[in-house]
């Protein structure tokens, strides 16, 4: 197995001189910048707010049909697993409305320098908890 990563880390330089090519280290050694792992929470987000739209869609389609259905379809909204996937659904809409707000500011050319760059970053981190835990606080306290 040695050989052959020896192998394929030598290249010709400009000059046609044969040389080592450089090791790029693997992604685990990077410091992920926040703006990086946002980037990637975002897309998550948007896939997630699609598979928790078909569970809304669900829910409101049973509530349409029947009671039995809408029953079957309330009780599994409010077991565990189903309270979960509805925390993580509104957690991935609150996340996604903030991300998205921050994209609004850079398609207007806004919020490129650094500082600005990474405050906004951890401001949508922030935002998306405390808008979480207020919403869950509120929502189950009514009901």
């Amino acid at each position: 197995m040695k050989d052959v990563r020896d192998a394929l880390m030598i290249a010709r330089d400009s000059n046609g001189k044969l040389v080592r090519r450089p090791m790029s280290p693997h992604l685990q050694v990077y410091r992920w910048p926040i703006s990086m792992a946002l980037s990637i929470l975002h897309r998550v987000s948007g896939v997630a707010l699609g598979v928790g739209t078909l569970m809304l869609t669900w829910w409101l389609v049973a509530a349409a049909s029947s009671d039995n259905v809408f029953d079957r379809a309330q009780w599994f909204m409010g077991s565990a697993l189903g309270l979960l996937l509805l925390f993580g659904w509104s957690v991935a809409l609150i996340f996604h409305f903030f991300s998205g707000i921050r994209h609004l500011f850079w398609d207007a050319g806004q919020g490129f320098d650094n500082p600005t760059y990474n405050t906004t970053g951890w401001a949508v981190v922030i935002a998306t908890g405390v808008c979480s835990v207020l919403v869950w606080v509120v929502g189950l306290a009514v009901w």
